[in-house]
């Protein structure tokens, strides 16, 4: 059972007064909920209902939003070009899953390495793009913080690219709003990476971890996200009639029920004609902001390891009706991606001061001309075009 600490009767009051600049939305089918949500139109970014906003939770996945602004980022400064090679570090693959599992040295092209990111929420592929773009993991966060700042997300904080856990690494629903703005609003170009049904890696067919893709009617995006502490988080947006509304979700129980919530909190949305006057930047501050909630004995403690994955049905009553996000797609559209075809030029971070590759190393932890600190993981030598076989992609922890 999940404890409530009751607020102060001036929060409640403050509360009110915020939601009164939102449209109020018809009440949910169930309890009232307690996650922290924020609903808004993409192209104003006005606010149609908010609960909880500001509230820290863990972003697991939702990380590789920032991941791939970063690096869209570093794409418009030229300092790497979607055919750039990635190059998989020894640090890398040793993620754990969701991976892709290819082997230190693999190469792949930037495009590719971010669509396997984004649909499969790959975290191999996350830590490699990280440590390629910016050298090494410490200063990729760094770049990340720098965005979040820039954007103004006050509630959140980034040490690693792919969001395993960290207890240092958090953010609201209300900075997730300002960080999804930006990418739709200023890399337009990449939007459709975004609703990608499924990857053709070979042999091997990978869906969406999106269950709204390719079943809710105009749903264009955006990212799943999923450890013990955060529960089961979502960004979707759908547009219809040329309006784009997103919903964020934090702190589900399932797959299954982060995407009825976030589908019907875009229900409401749709049937609402026009937002309040707030927006997702203007949205004054309220509650608690300092404190992290972490769930991870009410999503993951006596469970099932089958339960505690992005893939995993809710446990409920069999003969109940099966949800339509539960069901696969009949042909679902793949995009091929893997590796190889990295002709474009070597990332700016991974070359030394004369312009060349530092030494071919992928594990960037210092410079090769600078004797390695004490305790230091050897290098691994790795060919720009090794490992081009695939590894089995292991199954969502």
């Amino acid at each position: 059972m999940r404890v409530v600490i009751a607020k102060p009767l001036h929060t409640f009051a403050r509360h009110a007064l915020l939601l009164a600049g939102a449209v109020a939305l018809p009440a949910l089918a169930g309890p009232a909920l307690a996650n922290p949500t924020i609903v808004f139109d993409l192209e104003n970014g006005k606010i149609l209902q908010h609960q909880e906003a500001f509230e820290r939770w863990y972003p697991a996945s939702l990380t590789k939003l920032m991941t791939a602004y970063v690096a869209f980022r570093a794409i418009a400064a030229g300092e790497v070009q979607l055919d750039s090679p990635i190059k998989v570090t020894k640090r890398s693959a040793s993620e754990p899953p969701s991976k892709m599992g290819f082997k230190p040295g693999s190469v792949m092209r930037l495009d590719n390495a971010l669509k396997m990111m984004l649909v499969k929420s790959a975290n191999d592929v996350a830590m490699a793009i990280g440590e390629n773009i910016g050298g090494s993991q410490a200063a990729f966060a760094e770049r990340m913080n720098a965005e979040a700042r820039r954007l103004g997300m006050t509630g959140s904080h980034f040490v690693n690219p792919n969001g395993l856990f960290s207890p240092d690494q958090y953010t609201t629903a209300r900075d997730l709003g300002l960080l999804v703005m930006a990418i739709r609003t200023e890399f337009p170009q990449y939007a459709s990476w975004f609703s990608i049904e499924g990857l053709a890696v070979g042999k091997k067919r990978i869906p969406n971890y999106n269950l709204l893709i390719g079943r809710y009617p105009g749903a264009d995006g955006m990212k799943t996200g999923f450890v013990c502490p955060s529960g089961f988080n979502l960004i979707g947006s759908a547009t219809r009639d040329g309006r784009t509304l997103v919903a964020v979700v934090l702190g589900e129980k399932s797959a299954i029920t982060r995407a009825e919530t976030v589908a019907r909190l875009l229900d409401h949305g749709f049937a609402t004609p026009t937002a309040g006057w707030l927006t997702v930047a203007a949205l004054p501050s309220y509650g608690d902001t300092t404190s992290v909630n972490d769930l991870n004995d009410e999503i993951c403690r006596k469970k099932p390891a089958k339960e505690q994955s992005e893939a995993a049905a809710p446990v409920g009553d069999k003969k109940a009706p099966k949800s339509p996000y539960q069901k696969k797609l009949d042909a679902p559209t793949l995009v091929a991606v893997g590796l190889g075809g990295a002709t474009g030029p070597i990332p700016k971070a991974m070359l030394d001061g004369s312009g060349r590759e530092f030494a071919d190393v992928p594990l960037p932890s210092w410079r090769p001309d600078l004797p390695p600190p004490p305790g230091a993981e050897p290098a691994v030598i790795g060919s720009a075009t090794a490992a081009q076989n695939v590894q089995p992609a292991k199954a969502m922890n």
